[in-house]
């Protein structure tokens, strides 16, 4: 929907999935959407250079989220979240359902 301001149906998918989930690391991002890695982490990359986004490391992994400093961020957000509306609603149920695995018991830290 937004392909057309935004200039790249990745670069929406990123926003959507950072709006939804709140952070996200490149592979979970393309394997959700089903599209490669390459073009979501060029996405990504252009996100954080344009100062939108920011990414920290966790272990190995890069987890990107919104940057809070970014002077547009709230209208970003309220945007994308009009569009998340118009999603199929398997979809948008499926992004809103932020269920990742919970650490086994006994693990180390």
């Amino acid at each position: 929907m937004l392909e057309s301001i935004l200039g790249s149906l990745n670069r929406e998918r990123v926003m959507i999935y950072l709006v939804a989930r709140d952070d996200g690391y490149a592979r979970e991002i393309a394997r959700f959407f089903k599209v490669g890695l390459d073009p979501i982490q060029k996405q990504l990359e252009k996100l954080e250079n344009g100062g939108v986004v920011y990414c920290k490391q966790v272990g190995r992994t890069r987890v990107y989220a919104f940057d809070p400093r970014y002077p547009f961020l709230q209208e970003l957000k309220t945007l994308i979240e009009k569009v998340l509306v118009f999603y199929p609603e398997e979809m948008k149920e499926q992004l809103l359902m932020n269920r990742r695995r919970p650490r086994r018991s006994g693990k180390p830290l």
